[in-house]
């Protein structure tokens, strides 16, 4: 089954906190399979974790790998890193989101919505798809 989405790091958070309920309503409505995240939002996700305090860290574990259950991770690969450069050449003056610009890359490559609660860091993105699972219905 191909997937349809990937979800942009926000969004995980959001289902690993079980908020907002519109979101865990979106991705309940989905089939297995039709939602993945990119290998750059898990070691985004993984950083979080690390840099979380003592007292969260295993809960944060939990929640991560409980995400993961759920959630096929798509590996980074060539196609992904082909259109990484157009976008990055597109848009060098916005350097502060390179971690973005390869998330958008990945989704283009796989041809899925990225769905983000960040729409603005994604605007202008050639060829890329955003769905907002926060605000729309």
């Amino acid at each position: 089954m191909k997937p349809k989405y990937m979800l942009d790091t926000n969004i995980c958070i959001y289902l690993m906190k079980h908020q907002p309920r519109e979101v865990r309503a979106r991705f309940e409505a989905c089939f297995i399979g039709d939602v993945v995240i990119s290998a750059v939002t898990l070691a985004e996700l993984e950083f979080g974790v690390a840099r979380s305090s003592l007292s969260a860290q295993a809960a944060n574990r939990s929640a991560l790998d409980g995400l993961l259950e759920d959630i096929m991770v798509a590996p980074f690969e060539a196609q992904a890193a082909r259109a990484y450069g157009p976008i990055r050449a597109a848009y060098k003056d916005r350097n502060r989101d390179a971690l973005d610009k390869l998330i958008a890359s990945h989704a283009i490559a796989l041809a899925v919505a990225l769905v983000t609660n960040n729409e603005a860091d994604f605007v202008n993105y050639p060829g890329l798809v955003v769905e907002n699972w926060v605000s729309s219905h």
